[in-house]
């Protein structure tokens, strides 16, 4: 069974999105885990805190190393007894590589994801020699790594056996081949009225000629 850990300050964010849908029966049917925990566990001080300033001035907070590490300790021992699990711990980082999904299928092949979620400033520079590797999901700056940790878990359970209902949805979309763009797709009615325009089904959709479908699919498919 796949199990992604979230070790974050708010851990309550991603509950209801990944206790819905395609994750919900995913669990219930044992291919996957997800579990989110909260870093604060793992603080010693009354008023739990993870953060500080950063040495040198600057504005912001940055979460400090000491929590992060214990963390990492106590989430990537629970393993197997059996056999030997093969983890990975991703940091997401704005200053991250850039996502794709060639990497959510080299992901899938772990048996252990284990995220680590900033808030703030970041992290504590020294947090990277705990990691494995830094993903960003994109040249732009959210307020935490909660959601680039979602949007990373589903792009990966994807690729696992039994997640989605047909194999062949995740075999011919979009980015399942490099540069490959899905041709678009259509359904009922065949024609509809907006604006005063009739917006019409293409014909060859509607032919019953699989062959000549085939082709139309195969040309309205793009290369990025």
């Amino acid at each position: 069974m796949k199990r992604f850990d979230i070790i974050t300050i708010f851990p309550e964010i991603l509950e209801s999105y990944f206790n819905e849908s395609l994750f919900k029966r995913a669990q219930k049917n044992k291919l996957l885990t997800v579990k989110a925990h909260n870093l604060r566990h793992w603080t010693t001080d009354r008023h739990q805190t993870v953060d500080d300033k950063p040495y040198g001035g600057g504005v912001g907070l940055l979460f400090k190393i000491e929590p992060i590490y214990k963390a990492l300790k106590a989430v990537k021992s629970q393993k197997s007894k059996i056999h030997k699990v093969k983890t990975r711990i991703i940091l997401t980082a704005a200053n991250g590589k850039r996502f794709t999904q060639k990497d959510a299928v080299r992901l899938a092949k772990y048996d252990q994801l284990i995220f680590v979620c900033p808030r703030y400033e970041g992290v504590d520079a020294r947090v990277g020699k705990l990691v494995d590797e830094k993903i960003s999901i994109g040249d732009y700056v959210l307020a935490g790594g909660e959601l680039p940790a979602a949007v990373i878990i589903e792009a990966v359970s994807r690729h696992l056996p039994g997640f989605v209902g047909k194999q062949e949805s995740v075999e011919y979309e979009s980015h399942a081949t490099i540069g490959y763009l899905e041709h678009p797709h259509y359904t009922r009615p065949e024609i509809f009225v907006a604006n005063g325009k009739k917006l019409r089904v293409p014909k060859v959709l509607l032919s019953g000629h699989h062959g000549e479908v085939e082709e139309w699919r195969r040309k309205k498919s793009k290369k990025q």
